[in-house]
């Protein structure tokens, strides 16, 4: 058994590794999952960046943890089916007269998905109570173990870590962001979750049915694709660690009352009664405000807003929810500081 320690400012909690699996889909893939599954532009900009993580906090548990944990096997493993490229690994092509590589996905290879038993002496509220994140919350996924999303050459491409609290439960999911976003990262909680509650009421695997299958089919430039090959032979060469120190984690709320002050707000301050302002639009223009003043920038310095999108439904053709991959894009807006601090709080929103 394991322990993972996590030292907070007045306490100390560990979480007990009981045990550990990997899970392959329940029977041979498709013909398309013995090809190379290919990564378009924005899946390789990933590959420096930590994986994707979303947890899921209950305040019961199942009476028999070893019969929920081997629904969550067998609901993994069918779930795999449909996301097949989960269940494989990282692979490398090198060019060294290019001095060039193609990083590409191997379904047909790679332990599978890995789930997680763990356990740690906390309770919901201990968990839900502080102002801060708890430091014990990193170790709910992969038992806080540090990994970029190169690693996914050698590291699972998705796990699921269930904890036992004293009175409650939560199940981490990780998944490598070389390969998909926060869309099919949900696309694929929601299919699993599916898929667990059907074997739960009884149906056998035969029977088992999804209400939405995920759509493959990486997304490249015009004249571009389906191998992209960097300019690099060696992991060293591109492949960046980095590593902030400790630091203070928050999660703030905003009640529906909050929202509508902020947005009453901007929309008065707009000058232009015919121009909406977005709730997400107020909110985004406070954050910014707020970080920006929280920094002390000089009023002449210039500052940039940037939000990543889900540009799935905004391309030509659109395409749909339940398309696997990295559809997103960033957008940006400017302005000097003290433009943004001016009389228009809704400078920030536009």
């Amino acid at each position: 058994m394991m322990n993972v320690s996590s030292n907070g400012s007045e306490e100390s909690s560990q979480v007990r590794l009981i045990s550990e699996r990997f899970v392959r889909p329940t029977h041979e893939l498709s013909r398309a999952s013995t090809h190379p599954y290919y990564l378009g532009p924005i899946d390789l900009l990933t590959l420096s960046l930590d994986h994707m993580q979303k947890g899921l906090l209950f305040q019961s548990k199942p009476q028999l943890v070893s019969s929920f944990l081997d629904t969550l096997g067998r609901s993994l493993s069918l779930c795999l089916l449909h996301f097949y490229p989960l269940a494989g690994r990282l692979e490398t092509q090198k060019f060294p007269d290019e001095h060039a590589c193609w990083v590409y996905v191997d379904s047909s290879k790679g332990p599978g998905a890995r789930i997680l038993h763990a356990s740690v002496e906390l309770t919901v509220s201990d968990i839900l109570s502080p102002i801060d994140i708890h430091p014990i919350v990193r170790s709910l996924f992969d038992l806080g173990e540090k990994a970029v999303n190169h690693d996914g050459h050698t590291r699972p491409l998705v796990s699921v870590q269930v904890t036992q609290l004293l009175d409650g439960m939560f199940i981490g999911f990780t998944m490598n962001h070389s390969i998909a976003d926060g869309t099919s990262l949900w696309h694929f909680v929601s299919t699993l979750s599916e898929i667990f509650l059907q074997l739960q009421s009884g149906k056998n695997e035969a029977s088992i049915s999804v209400s939405k299958r995920p759509v493959f089919g990486p997304f490249f430039p015009p004249g571009h694709g389906p191998i992209l090959k960097l300019p690099y032979l060696e992991p060293e060469e591109f492949v960046c660690r980095f590593d902030p120190g400790p630091l203070r984690e928050r999660i703030f709320h905003f009640s529906a009352a909050s929202m509508a002050k902020l947005k009453a707000q901007a929309q008065a301050n707009t000058g232009c009664k015919s121009h909406n302002i977005s709730s997400f639009q107020a909110l985004c223009a406070f954050l910014w405000r707020s970080m920006i003043k929280a920094r002390d920038v000089e009023p002449d310095e210039e500052t940039t807003c940037t939000i990543a999108i889900n540009i799935r439904p905004r391309i030509n053709p659109p395409l749909p929810d339940a398309h696997f991959g990295n559809l997103i894009a960033a957008t940006q807006t400017s302005c000097k500081v003290g433009d943004l601090f001016g009389p228009k709080f809704s400078l920030g929103c536009q």
